[in-house]
């Protein structure tokens, strides 16, 4: 059997281990640190946002933004539909109900217009959303402005689930940054990693120190453990944020590195028949954490499915791309607002192998398995 290629697999570089040799070697082994302080330091120079805490998930990220935007039970937020469970799973997890918009063909990210008329349908229902979820889906940055308007003109806070986009770019501005919160992952298959852990970051320092106070336990200021408030275990530990500085020096590399495998699967597959591989817009520049691509099954009979079956043969990881939530059974009866743009991706489209470790040969692999499971002329 062939060795076994993995969809996203983490890619060390070479400072990782000296950071954690040196948070080992000052037992800063704790949820605080000079790696924890120096990371979110790193991670705003990167980004340009003013103010950020490092905590223990991208879902944590997301559960504090809607904290501190007072979302409480009862309340409504909308959250795009084409996405990862955690992207809606701390909606729930405050008592709201999540509200579901579709995608537009041109990003595959959430459309201003069906947000449009989800905000004016719940309007007419009687509740105004509290905030907004938009995903930055694998990778590519949503049109922020077009979504920013619609939110502007209703006073809705928008939060950026930038999970999947650390390193891409809109309008020359790092995604994650133009809302009121600003999302981040680094889980073991996210473009750096830190094995598991998040950031959040806004433009509002007391928003910040005020996440940063609820992440770890909501402590008061007095000599004894004393809590006025209910507080969470979400904080970054030291030595995980030494990983993240080793990883935040290969940033660059590891996107130009995924960049270079779409641009490979593209020149060597984008020929065959019904195969459209995931537009990047001209507004921004993707960091292409994984390679998708849509295939129309009428053409010559073959499907996505077939496709990763035959990968999957022989060893090679290939996925679905996400199921839109509001076909999840978890959430299939909360209100949605589209056209099953992303039903029509999800029933068409796979992510190949993405990892910035792929050698050429990996590529390869994959690529001459796609071109065997298409029928010969």
């Amino acid at each position: 059997m062939n060795k076994r290629i993995y969809l996203s697999s983490p890619h060390m570089g070479d400072q990782e281990f000296a950071f954690v040799k040196e948070a080992f070697e000052t037992n800063w082994i704790a949820p605080v640190g000079p790696h924890v302080d120096a990371f979110e330091k790193e991670f705003c120079e990167l980004t340009g946002s003013p103010h950020s805490v490092a905590l223990s998930s991208g879902t944590a990220a997301i559960h504090l933004a809607l904290i501190l935007l007072n979302v409480q039970q009862g309340d409504e937020v909308i959250c795009s539909s084409f996405t990862f469970a955690a992207s809606a799973n701390p909606i729930v997890y405050q008592g709201a109900t999540p509200v579901f918009v579709d995608s537009e063909t041109a990003t595959w990210n959430m459309d201003a217009a069906f947000l449009e008329e989800a905000i004016q349908g719940r309007i007419k229902n009687g509740k105004i959303p509290k905030a907004v979820i938009l995903t930055h889906l694998y990778g590519q940055s949503a049109d922020i402005d077009s979504i920013l308007d619609v939110c502007k003109k209703y006073n809705i806070p928008l939060i950026e689930d930038a999970a999947e986009s650390v390193g891409a770019y809109y309008k020359g501005k790092h995604t994650g940054t133009l809302g009121e919160f600003g999302v981040f992952s680094f889980n073991g298959n996210k473009i750096i990693t830190t094995s598991s852990g998040g950031m959040l970051v806004s433009d509002n320092e007391e928003l910040i120190k005020k996440a940063k106070f609820l992440s770890t336990q909501a402590r008061d200021a007095a000599p004894h453990y004393q809590h006025s408030h209910i507080g969470y275990n979400y904080r970054l530990s030291n030595v995980l944020a030494g990983v993240g500085r080793g990883q935040l020096l290969v940033l660059k590399d590891r996107v130009k590195a995924r960049r270079a495998n779409f641009e490979f699967y593209k020149k060597e597959l984008g020929a065959l028949p019904g195969i459209e591989f995931m537009p990047e817009a001209d507004f921004g520049r993707s960091n292409r954490w994984l390679t998708c691509f849509s295939i129309e099954p009428s053409e010559l009979g073959v499907t996505r499915e077939m496709i990763r079956l035959a990968l999957e043969s022989e060893n090679i990881e290939a996925r679905p791309v996400w199921k839109p939530l509001h076909l999840q059974p978890i959430f299939k009866d909360y209100p949605y607002y589209g056209s099953c743009v992303a039903e029509d991706l999800f029933d068409k489209s796979l992510c190949l192998p993405s990892g910035s470790n792929l050698s050429r040969e990996d590529l390869r692999r994959v690529v001459n398995i796609i071109h065997k499971v298409y029928p010969v002329k």
